[in-house]
């Protein structure tokens, strides 16, 4: 009898298994087709002459996002200071029985300058006071050189930040203006492929690119361990040039007077100078998506100063010129 119904159990499962194929095979085969006549509509149109007159008509706009996009790139590319001793080059290799157990300790060891390996108290230390400690830990002099590095730094990160939302808006504003040129499928279903199709360079609007510097902590069994990291974001490079400015015994002098190259400060520039650069007169109110950098009249790297009547606006299509001619 047992036999019989599960007989019985095995021929209804199987049956059920081929009605679902019935139904869901030719659903399949539906979008199987569905999804290959799309990808040939999508060939066809962007090889079409109507999108390459679009192409066409856009491409002075679409290069300039694009020079705005590798300009901002730069700006990123700004690596912090570590001045740790070099203690020189040595191989490591565990032994122990347990090494397969040790993940912190089998890892490949890399060369990671803004990486402090410490004791346990150091990383706990570091969290309660980390300007202090990234300065002790990593050869950090609070000196006018260090401060106007770190200003610069920020300066860049600062542009770089403004920039990318001054791109992503430009961009918008371009691909809005041939929104009723462009088929409602393909700005539905295909708008990356269209961006990409245009000309547009990918815009990277993550903060992936702010450094940082660690302590970490692994115990000598490698089963315990515990990281502090001080991210070097806009906010922290603002408090950290203050905190530099605080440690650093400025001259009495007129030279040792100087503003502090802050995001506060930055912004009370454009200001003054009525948000327009001071080299080509663009300004935000004929673009309102334009990107405007500070600049030193005279470079740090010449004696320039930090001080408001060394500094002025310019756009970064100027800043980005006046750099080349330097170097």
């Amino acid at each position: 009898m047992e036999l019989i119904v599960s007989i019985i159990m095995i021929g209804i499962m199987i049956w059920f298994v081929f009605y679902l194929l019935s139904i869901i095979w030719p659903l399949l085969l539906a979008l199987a087709i569905a999804f290959v006549a799309w990808k040939i509509y999508e060939l066809f149109y962007y090889k079409s002459a109507k999108f390459t007159e679009i192409k066409e008509r856009i491409v002075t706009y679409i290069n300039e996002c694009n020079d705005l996009n590798e300009h901002i790139e730069s700006l990123k590319n700004t690596d912090l200071i570590s001045n740790k001793a070099d203690y020189g080059n040595a191989s490591y290799h565990d032994a122990s029985k347990l090494n397969y157990k040790r993940k912190h300790l089998k890892e490949e060891q890399k060369y990671a300058p803004n990486v402090h390996h410490c004791s346990r108290t150091v990383c706990s230390n570091a969290q309660n006071k980390p300007f202090e400690y990234v300065c002790k830990y990593f050869g950090i002099k609070a000196d006018e050189k260090t401060l106007s590095n770190f200003e610069s730094i920020l300066n860049n990160f600062d542009a770089a930040e403004e920039g990318k939302e001054h791109l992503q808006a430009e961009k918008e504003k371009i691909l809005h203006s041939i929104e009723n040129d462009v088929p409602f499928l393909i700005k539905k279903f295909s708008k990356k492929k269209l961006e990409q199709h245009l000309g547009f360079e990918e815009v990277d609007m993550s903060t992936a690119y702010f450094p940082k510097y660690v302590f970490e902590y692994v115990s000598s069994g490698g089963n315990a361990s515990m990281n502090c990291d001080v991210v070097m974001d806009i906010e922290n490079l603002n408090k950290f040039v203050v905190f530099l400015s605080e440690k650093i015994k400025f001259n009495k002098s007129v030279a040792g007077q100087r503003a502090l190259m802050t995001s506060k400060l930055r912004q009370h520039i454009k200001e003054r100078d009525n948000f327009t650069c001071k080299q080509c007169g663009a300004s935000v109110e004929q673009e309102p998506h334009l990107l405007l950098e500070i600049d030193h009249i005279i470079p740090v790297s010449k004696g320039g100063l930090t001080t408001e009547d060394n500094l002025q606006t310019l756009c970064w299509r100027c800043n980005r010129s006046k750099g080349a001619k330097i170097q």
